[in-house]
């Protein structure tokens, strides 16, 4: 018996190589203590590679400054002398990935001995200097956008950009400076100062957020003015106007008893005012509809509940890049009361509450389902009262090849003026105008055949494809009695442009689409170029 104990610490308490090394599993078994924690950064370009070890590529990777150590080293949530923790490693790894500067993150052990086990957190960066040029076009409008953004000043993880966009509602000229952790803390700060054709927008927010599972307080506040012409669509067209200024305040603090057996529970408590005021637009274009002025001042307490059930995998919203899917159960509820005697312009109870859950596994068939609902309660009736209901359906074909479903309902009551229910080019239904159709209520599916392609130019960009098909509609009141029509479908085919070396985190899209419905002024061939987040 001794003999074969030795053995054994031999095998498992001396170091070894990395494919022999114990799994996170064992490690914790094993009761192993984290020892050096060591940073391996890659540049932009793996100059290892000959494919990508030319005097460009040289160039950006010795122009770009990589990610400090402390940047990554204070978002881990261990340390060394701390028990190991597959979990901990695991999450660690998912907050890392959240960055935009970074293309991906690993953490594995690399050395194990006498119960120490050494561990290697791998980046590999991405380039964060750019100029913010875009040219989009959806549901028949164009946008554009000419900027510069820097996602990672001087490797320190902050955020500026200046940028000047031009859409169908306006021109801004923004300013943004984002710091996702002040100092060396997790308080976070965003600031955004924009000067619009139609007003203005400042927005500031200082937040120390639940940043893990086991966080146990969160606290902060956002502070917004806003000015702005909004419109109201018929067909596609603006068919009414009216003048929107919003003042909107919050301060909260959150507590929690952190993970136990393996869920989470946190409650929040604060206090928010939201002032809307309406009126006319100046130089009016349009015929005014004016909506109703709103003062809500009210303190609110939240419960949120979630279960601990991630799940990593690759190709499915993304191409050629790790993707974290969140699969557990969770609630999120908020009760606030406006009153007068606060400040308010009426009584009303606020309420939301969002709940989410998904069944299978990503790497064969899932189904994501979530739900939400908010609005007021004002003298005992529900107003501007919203449920909605989303299904993500995904089914691993092969490698390459993913059968994607999707299905998204809204019911709304008695809804502000200013919140209309709308749908079109701008929101899923790919083959007609931006906002072609209002109502209090709407439905929307879409299937879609992807493929991931080996497809690499010049180790920039992952190209996939998609066919696709969408059907929606609207039902209820409609603010301006605009033309109604039934279900409106579309089909079409695209490309996917995923770039690999750029912090945009967006993925180009080129579509092909095709009307199968709608009025006469519609073109038969709808084109849109476009960026979205995901496939």
């Amino acid at each position: 018996m001794r003999f074969y104990a030795i053995a054994l610490t031999t095998i498992f308490c001396t170091s070894a190589p990395a494919d022999e090394l114990p799994n996170g599993d064992a490690l914790e078994r094993d009761a192993a203590i984290i020892g050096e924690i060591r940073i391996d950064k890659a540049n932009v370009f793996d100059l290892s590679n000959p494919e990508e070890n030319n005097w460009l590529y040289r160039l950006a990777n010795r122009w770009h400054v990589v990610t400090k150590d402390r940047v990554i080293k204070k978002q881990l949530l261990f340390k060394n002398g701390d028990p190991y923790s597959k979990r901990q490693v695991d999450e660690s790894e998912r907050i890392l990935r959240r960055n935009q500067y970074l293309f991906d993150a690993n953490i594995s052990p690399v050395r194990y001995e006498n119960g120490v086990v050494d561990l290697t957190v791998k980046t590999r960066d991405v380039w964060t200097l750019s100029p913010d040029i875009s040219v989009s076009r959806s549901g028949g409008e164009n946008r554009t956008k000419f900027g510069l953004e820097e996602n990672n000043l001087l490797g320190r993880g902050q955020l500026v950009r200046i940028a000047r966009v031009e859409n169908v509602d306006r021109t801004s000229e923004s300013f943004e400076f984002f710091d996702q952790h002040l100092g060396s803390s997790w308080m976070s700060t965003f600031l955004r100062i924009a000067d619009n054709s139609d007003g203005k927008s400042n927005f500031f927010s200082a937040i120390r957020p639940f940043y893990a599972l086991d966080t146990r307080w969160s606290a902060g506040g956002w502070y917004l003015e806003d000015e702005r012409r909004s419109a109201l669509y018929v067909l596609g067209e603006e068919a009414a106007e009216f003048q929107h200024t919003r003042d909107y305040q919050s301060v909260f603090g959150g507590w929690s008893k952190g993970l136990q057996d393996g869920w989470v529970r946190r409650w929040t408590a604060g206090l928010v005012r939201d002032e809307n005021r309406f009126s006319s637009v100046p130089n009016p274009t349009l015929p005014a509809a004016i909506p109703e002025d709103r003062e809500l001042v009210y303190a609110f307490i939240g419960l949120d509940i979630l279960e601990d059930q991630f799940e990593k995998t690759r190709n499915r919203d993304q191409i050629g890049k790790t993707e974290d899917f969140y699969l557990g159960s969770r609630l999120i509820t908020s009760l606030g009361w406006s009153d007068e005697s606060m400040g308010a312009d009426r009584d009303a109870l606020i309420f939301s509450a969002r709940a989410s859950r998904g069944f299978g596994s990503l790497e064969k068939r899932a189904l994501l389902l979530s739900a939400k609902t908010d609005g007021r309660l004002e003298s005992g009736d529900a107003v501007n009262s919203l449920f909605t209901i989303d299904a993500r359906y995904y089914r691993t074909q092969s490698e390459k090849r993913l059968f994607f479903a999707t299905m998204s309902a809204t019911a709304g009551h008695a809804l502000d003026l200013d919140n209309p229910v709308q749908i079109g080019g701008d929101s899923g239904l790919r083959g007609y105008p931006l906002r072609y159709q209002s109502g209090d209520s709407k439905m929307l599916f879409t299937v879609e055949q992807r493929y991931f392609t080996d497809w690499y130019p010049f180790r920039l960009v992952r190209i996939g494809g998609a066919v696709f098909a969408d059907a929606g509609r609207v039902w209820g009141k409609d603010p301006l009695s605009g033309r109604r029509f039934n279900w409106l479908t579309d089909v079409g085919f695209g490309l996917r442009f995923a770039p690999t070396r750029s912090s945009s985190n967006k993925m180009i899209h080129l579509d092909i689409a095709f009307p199968l419905g709608g009025d006469d002024s519609i073109d038969s061939v709808q084109f849109l170029l476009e960026s979205k987040r995901s496939f």
